[in-house]
């Protein structure tokens, strides 16, 4: 099995979070892209470097966004 291609960084009790595991679950589907999620409050130092700033959506290693999941930026990433 391949990695997984996106990563959303994420905590619990987190609104956005939820909402964009939600969306990037749909889209990976739709593309056929594995993905997978990290709780960021369960290593000290991802807590200091994202804290706030979450969720933040990785695609190959590289940070794709935060916030918020930009469906067709996303696609055209995944594509």
């Amino acid at each position: 099995m391949t990695a997984p291609r996106v990563t959303v960084y994420t905590r619990s009790d987190c609104g956005l979070c939820e909402k964009a595991e939600a969306e990037v679950a749909r889209i990976c589907a739709d593309v056929g892209a594995g993905w997978t999620t990290v709780d960021i409050d369960a290593d000290p130092e991802l807590r200091a470097e994202y804290g706030d700033r979450v969720p933040v959506i990785e695609v190959d290693g590289r940070e794709h966004g935060f916030w918020r999941v930009e469906e067709g930026r996303l696609r055209a990433a995944l594509a």
